[in-house]
């Protein structure tokens, strides 16, 4: 089986950026994380040793000077010693554990440094997600020349309806090609047509950034706010999170994931000073225009001028999707919009991988003889992750309804 990941920086940009905010922050950390198919997918047999055998050809994975030097270039907020760090780092098989129950089911767990795990999460899952393409056979009927004009006309429908646009499918692409075809096409459209009301601004893929030369985007992701309300306790956690990451960038990266543990305990968290601290917000799960309305709101009643603000949308999005949101929101805040799944698993008769791996213990420092449990919940009631026993403790101390 040909190595599926090949490039140190074929992963989102936020992980790069959590794991020197986890360096600064939290250097004795230790977690857990775990593997979640949310279609309970039965895989092929031997699923799991495939997988096993991707994840040990990891190591022989490091980043190169030119990935770094394109890095500095484009991630200039990031501080020169996290790519000492990223220079030594090297990834070790046995923080991962990888089976497969006799039904068929894919079992998936990391433990470890915090800041060594960190970067495992997108990598594991576009293992997955491509492995099962190959295993199945199904990556035979790609039509990538057909994608790749699906991939234009998506830019051109984006672009010509004023849309700020950006790719994150990373984890649940159909594969490496994909991407790299979505991507190009993309970027391609965008050079030949500049004066487009809209435009592709880049992708949360560095490697990808890299290669034709654009923006890497992202910030964070849910497990940053997870892990501390797992040391801490959700009812703070994004004041915490909030605080550690503007220390780590000082005002850059300033949009922030708010739905970790739903809108009502960010919002109270969220102050006048982080407020105006921060550039924006992310809507990440729920209505997407009633979340627009409740950040709408909270910035007009600390006098802020929404307009003003960002508001990046990322909750499961397509072409059409976007459009609507854009329509709805150009005179009300600053929209973008981060589209994954769409943009590069989108293949005639393929179903997506509904995959995701979400961190569940946390423990401040190695000395610690006992793991914290911690959970993911946000907007939708479908997309928590964690232990019900801690889901429901959580919901609990949030005074949220069960």
């Amino acid at each position: 089986m040909r190595q599926i990941i090949t490039h140190f920086t074929d992963d989102d940009l936020y992980k790069f950026t959590m794991c020197c905010a986890v360096i600064e922050n939290y250097p004795r950390t230790r977690v857990k994380y775990r593997f979640t198919d949310r279609d309970n997918t039965v895989y092929p047999h031997g699923f799991a040793d495939l997988v096993r055998n991707q994840i040990a050809m990891l190591e022989n994975v490091v980043i190169t000077d030119s990935e770094i030097n394109f890095m500095q270039r484009r991630c200039p907020y990031i501080p020169t010693w996290f790519y000492r760090y990223l220079k030594g780092f090297r990834y070790d098989r046995r923080w991962v554990t990888v089976n497969q129950t006799p039904e068929g089911h894919l079992n998936i767990e990391f433990e470890g440094a915090w800041s060594d795990t960190i970067l495992l999460e997108v990598k594991v899952l576009s293992i997955v997600s491509e492995l099962y393409y190959i295993v199945t056979g199904e990556d035979r009927t790609f039509d990538y020349t057909t994608f790749y004009t699906q991939s234009v006309e998506k830019a051109r429908r984006l672009s010509e309806a004023g849309c700020i646009f950006s790719d994150m499918g990373t984890r649940r692409r159909a594969s490496f090609r994909a991407q790299d075809t979505a991507v190009g096409a993309m970027a391609e459209y965008q050079n030949a047509n500049p004066g487009t009301p809209g435009r592709f601004v880049g992708t949360s893929n560095v490697y990808f950034a890299m290669k034709y030369d654009l923006t890497p985007i992202g910030t964070m992701a849910h497990e940053f706010i997870c892990a501390i309300a797992g040391m801490y306790g959700p009812l703070m956690a994004n004041h915490i999170a909030m605080t550690k990451w503007a220390h780590t960038y000082r005002g850059a990266l300033g949009t922030f994931l708010y739905d970790t543990y739903g809108w009502r305990i960010f919002s109270l968290n969220f102050s006048e000073d982080f407020a105006n601290m921060f550039k924006g917000l992310r809507v990440d799960s729920g209505d997407n225009l009633e979340q627009l309305n409740l950040i709408i709101d909270k910035y007009r009643a600390m006098n802020i001028d929404p307009r003003t603000r960002q508001v990046i949308f990322s909750n499961a999005l397509n072409v059409d999707r976007a459009i609507d949101i854009q329509r709805y929101a150009a005179d009300k805040c600053i929209p973008s919009f981060g589209i994954g799944t769409h943009f590069t698993n989108d293949f005639k008769g393929i179903t997506p991988r509904n995959i995701v791996i979400k961190l569940t213990d946390v423990k401040i420092t190695e000395s610690w003889p006992f793991y914290s449990p911690t959970c993911k919940m946000s907007e939708d009631k479908g997309k928590y992750t964690g232990d019900p026993a801690t889901v429901s403790r959580f919901l609990a101390i949030l005074h949220l309804a069960q």
